[in-house]
């Protein structure tokens, strides 16, 4: 497969059609740089409505099948599913362990903030102050995302229902940014530490509600959350011994069941 593999796909929403092309190129978000073509439209009692269709450009070739498929736990069968919406853990630590960089960065932040001020220029947003924030690397060599974190003025307005106006404005924020490096930008938008926030809120409720699923024995379901906290739930127990998790239901009603491994 080639690297700059570019495809189209079509969903009732934006999130869905981005699901669909990444399911398509069998690739994770941060293999692709995102592009909305057309919004979703009802259209009027039905008639003339559209779906939303997104272009996803492809930077780097899907890995082998052996390298995503799912280690069996005890020499058996390797388990059947592969949830494409597993994150980089260099992204959720960049939400949960960034500190502000007060030193030189690389182009990847400057070029972000130079695109993200000019964004929120024309929004109107009043006196905005973007802070870059970084996560130590873990391990050498480790290239983890620079945090963009909006603050001042009236940005709570950036936030929008369930932070869907924040990871539109993050999708428009890398795809602009890696047009001008000409190569993925390794970035991330956040609000007032909104994302930060609820990062380490829906660590906290995974491993609470894992916990349930033991106890009880039986499958614990999620409220429906949209694509990029539903990762954060998926890597908090990635690795738990008992549980396993699974994305479940059709766009906005999509959410996160924790099956223990007991009834998987």
């Amino acid at each position: 497969m080639s690297s700059e593999r570019t495809i189209e796909s079509t969903g009732e929403n934006v999130e869905e059609a981005i699901a669909n092309g990444l399911a398509e190129l069998g690739v994770g978000p941060s293999d692709v740089i995102v592009e909305v073509l057309e919004e979703p439209s009802r259209g009027v009692l039905g008639l003339g409505a559209r779906p939303a269709r997104v272009r996803l450009r492809l930077f780097r070739p899907a890995a082998p099948a052996a390298e995503v498929s799912s280690a069996p736990a005890d020499g058996g069968q390797t388990a059947p599913y592969v949830e494409h919406e597993e994150p980089d853990d260099s992204e959720l630590a960049a939400l949960v362990e960034a500190r502000e960089v007060t030193g030189p960065v690389d182009e990847d932040a400057e070029v972000g903030k130079v695109v993200l001020n000019e964004l929120l220029e024309r929004m109107s947003v009043l006196r905005p102050k973007i802070t870059i924030r970084r996560a130590e690397p873990s391990k050498p060599g480790e290239n983890v995302p620079w945090l963009l974190d909006i603050g001042g003025g009236d940005v709570d307005r950036l936030i929008g229902r369930r932070g869907e106006t924040l990871a539109a404005l993050q999708y428009i924020t890398r795809l602009i940014t890696s047009r001008e490096l000409q190569r993925q930008a390794n970035i991330v938008v956040d609000v007032g530490g909104y994302k930060t926030r609820r990062a380490k809120m829906l660590h906290k409720l995974a491993l609470r509600m894992a916990n349930e699923a033991v106890q009880r024995n039986r499958v614990v379901t999620l409220e429906p959350m949209p694509a990029h906290e539903r990762r954060i739930i998926h890597i908090a127990l990635r690795d738990h011994a008992e549980v396993t998790t699974r994305s479940v239901g059709e766009g906005d009603s999509r959410k996160v069941t924790i099956v223990p491994k007991s009834l998987a």
